[in-house]
């Protein structure tokens, strides 16, 4: 019921012995992703920092950002920046949202002052910026702060250039270090006008520049960081920033089929092998109205409860394969109905594409890796966390 592709990634599963739920990236289409990303990102001359909590395995990683011939890394907890900077304690590291001020700590002393010192953790409120530098000067470090700042997604941020410029001053007399700024926008695609947003948004990060500038600041040597999977190659066409950010696009997951994401190719899949099939499926509670429904909907013909579920994904192969509305999700044994024409058997594969890898990544122990004949690696994931 495969296509090609995914009969020899199924059969390369089974040789494997690989017969339970299993995330697998595809090495081929992977790279091929980042030579994709790449020649948009060098044609721009823009550095590009690699999201770590979209990759979050150590060998992802290194493989990306060895392709992309980056040493910066944006980290969105202070748990996984832990674990990550033993493994590149020379990289870039900037955190991606705001911490709590206890995160702080907790770096410092698990890492050591001189490793917090490092890092450019996002400030996003003044308020945050007293409580980070009070800490900084009990801990007797200059802190390097880099501001978020609003330009269109309104999830915080610096609203304004005379909000900005307060706490641009306000982190001169707590002797802090400004590092930067970093302006998100992902809204951009899903507005009724996207290049009208874009340009909003790059109007708002000019006028931030301006005030870095304002201040004394040589805004050519501080990270101006913007962009994300979903507007990457809008900035590599102009921007005000001299930095992207990129994570999911190298595997791209299905919440990432943007027009601008064309060329690239979904790299990661959930396998997972079916328990149990139902030539007619009986609806539990409706039994005498089975036939009529599943008349009405094809779809509901055929009953295959698979290994595990309840994942961010969606069953891509074989095609015609649903969860059924009735049952509702299971993370134990999932429900996937399709019509008379789906022959499936208990121990057949069906696979699911990730809608997000972030959020799914680390449930599924090894990451698989197939390259294109067989599964030649398992890369094991970073720990499990928030």
């Amino acid at each position: 019921m495969h296509d090609p592709y995914f009969t020899r990634l199924a059969a390369a599963l089974k040789r494997a012995g690989l017969n339970r739920p299993t995330l697998v990236i595809d090495r081929q289409r992977l790279n091929a992703n980042i030579a994709a990303i790449r020649k948009s990102t060098d044609a721009a001359k823009l550095p590009l920092r690699v999201v770590a909590k979209s990759l979050p395995s150590p060998r992802l990683l290194e493989t990306i950002m060895t392709g992309m011939g980056t040493q910066r890394l944006m980290v969105f907890s202070a748990e996984m920046l832990l674990q990550i900077l033993p493994l590149h304690p020379q990289a870039d590291y900037l955190m991606g949202k705001p911490l709590p001020v206890s995160e702080l700590v907790r770096v410092a002393k698990r890492a050591g002052i001189q490793a917090a010192a490092q890092i450019q953790w996002l400030i996003d409120t003044p308020e945050r910026l007293v409580q980070y530098s009070e800490i900084a000067k009990a801990l007797g470090i200059v802190l390097r702060i880099n501001f978020e700042i609003d330009v269109g997604l309104h999830r915080g941020g610096f609203v304004d250039g005379r909000a900005l410029a307060r706490a641009l001053e306000l982190a001169k007399s707590a002797g802090c270090d400004v590092a930067g700024l970093m302006g998100y926008d992902p809204h951009i695609p899903k507005m009724p006008d996207p290049d009208k947003a874009h340009s909003a948004a790059q109007e708002a990060y000019r006028t931030a520049v301006v005030m870095l500038k304002a201040t004394g600041l040589d805004s050519e040597k501080l990270t101006l960081n913007s962009a994300g999977s979903p507007t990457f190659r809008r900035h590599c066409n102009g921007t005000a920033a001299n930095e992207v950010s990129v994570g999911s696009a190298f595997v791209k997951p299905g919440d990432f089929d943007y027009p601008d994401l064309a060329d690239l190719t979904s790299a990661a899949f959930i396998a997972t092998p079916v328990l149990k099939a139902d030539n007619d499926h009986p609806l539990p509670g409706v039994e005498a109205l089975s036939g009529a429904l599943q008349w009405w909907d094809r779809n509901t013909q055929r009953g295959f409860f698979i290994h595990g579920g309840h994942w961010l994904a969606k069953p891509v192969s074989p095609p015609g394969l649903q969860y059924s509305a009735l049952f509702g999700r299971s993370s134990n044994q999932e429900l996937l109905t399709g019509s008379a024409r789906i022959e499936l058997k208990p121990d057949d594969t069906v696979f699911l594409r990730p809608d997000q890898s972030e959020a799914l990544f680390l449930q599924f122990g090894d990451i698989a890796v197939f390259d294109g004949r067989e599964i030649a690696e398992l890369w094991p994931t970073l720990p499990v966390s928030a």
